[in-house]
């Protein structure tokens, strides 16, 4: 028996070009915690930008179960195709559940979906596979299933179409990125840290085409995955293991002289650079460092890693290009992280802000972000910033399933 649709089927998508659009955006990171909604009030189809309002947002945290099992799937050496197609159905429905949920908690109704998936692999870079080079990403959760138990149009899987123009498939909130941060006046970089840490850098005065993005490296994933092994804590709540250690000089060294953070931009990272493999490989040369200091010197590499890409984008000193940056994501609550990074980007003339400042809460941002491209896409308008992705022209995003 199917399963009954969450909210009432509406099959009445095609509206004057102006008319405002309530689009919900999903997002699951790669630390896997859970799925993010925010609910997004948009218009303005004729104008090269759309104007929009955050309506709502919530967030609901993976069962223990399913979270496993993504953990688990996540470049694996070696996967069950059974349980991974499972999995693309249970995640569609728990994407379902959790805008069905989050509509009825705000009382709006929904016209359309921008739903990012959950990343099990992405390899943004060209490799030898079968006698062809490819790049490749996977992000699973069905988008037909939502769009047939939410009753509405489903834009899904953003990334390919990217890749398939020579970019790597990410960032791509610089978008959203570019729409709230950009000024006449003044230099400012985006900064996101979920698990892995990206930042977005808008120019004074700057146009899409001169905006610059990539990640930076580990954000909460090193941490988090430390924090398990040594204390079997999700995370670092607040920081105040890190606060309680002292950070290891030469492991820092040596974990910041990985050559991913001295390749030139645009570059792409996830689990497949600092997932398990990466994490078993730190532990080794831990032997003899007590846990809280091991804790702090991942903290303190986050950080470091961070401002080495400010620095790289002419984000230091007196003449530095950019005034300030403006952080969103779930490493934010990281209270000593926060510190201590506020305090090396002060020492540098730039100034830390939160994104909150800007209308987005910060545990918001990314899901505002794909209701956006979702939009874009189902008004047919490219969404990339070719600049930040290395692609070679933009393009529009996503596969649409419609009811």
């Amino acid at each position: 028996m199917a399963t009954k649709p969450k909210l009432q089927p509406k099959r009445r998508m095609l509206r004057g070009a102006n008319a405002p659009m309530m689009v919900a955006g999903v997002m699951s990171g790669t630390s896997a915690d859970g799925i993010d909604v925010a609910l997004v009030r948009i218009r303005g189809r004729g104008a090269a930008v759309p104007a929009f309002e955050l309506a709502g947002h919530a967030a609901f945290p993976y069962p223990a179960a399913v979270r496993r099992a993504i953990l688990a799937a996540m470049n694996a050496a070696s996967a069950c195709v059974a349980n991974l197609a499972r999995l693309n159905f249970v995640l569609a429905e728990l994407y379902a559940d959790a805008v069905a949920a989050t509509a009825e908690k705000f009382s709006v109704s929904i016209d359309l979906v921008g739903c990012h998936g959950q990343t099990l692999y992405h390899q943004g870079e060209v490799a030898a596979c079968l006698g062809r080079k490819v790049a490749a990403t996977w992000q699973t959760g069905d988008g037909s299933v939502v769009a047939q138990r939410l009753g509405v149009p489903v834009v899904s899987d953003f990334r390919p179409a990217d890749m398939a123009v020579g970019g790597g498939g990410a960032p791509l909130v610089p978008f959203l990125d570019y729409l709230l941060y950009r000024d006449a006046t003044i230099g400012r970089i985006a900064l996101n840290i979920g698990g892995i840490a990206n930042i977005t850098a808008i120019p004074a005065g700057a146009t899409q085409s001169a905006v610059i993005a990539f990640d930076t490296g580990p954000g909460n994933m090193v941490m988090d995955a430390l924090c398990e092994h040594f204390f079997q804590k999700k995370y670092d709540r607040s920081g105040r293991i890190a606060e309680q250690g002292n950070v290891h000089a030469p492991l820092l060294r040596r974990l910041l002289a990985l050559p991913y953070f001295g390749q030139p931009y645009p570059k792409t990272a996830g689990r497949e650079q600092f997932g398990s493999e990466y994490v078993n490989r730190l532990l080794a040369r831990c032997a003899g460092i007590k846990p809280e200091d091991v804790i702090a010197t991942a903290t303190a590499l986050t950080v470091h890693s961070i401002v080495k890409a400010v620095e790289s984008l002419g984000g230091s000193g007196t003449k530095s290009k950019f005034a300030e940056v403006i952080a969103s994501g779930g490493g934010t609550r990281n209270a000593t992280m926060v510190r201590w990074l506020s305090e090396a980007l002060a020492s540098r003339g730039i100034r830390l802000r939160p994104s909150s400042e800007f209308g987005i809460p910060s545990e918001a941002k990314e899901a505002v972000a794909f209701a956006l491209l979702a939009y874009q896409t189902w008004h047919r308008r490219p969404s990339n910033i070719a600049s930040a992705t290395g692609a070679t022209r933009p393009v529009i995003l996503g596969k649409v399933s419609y009811v």
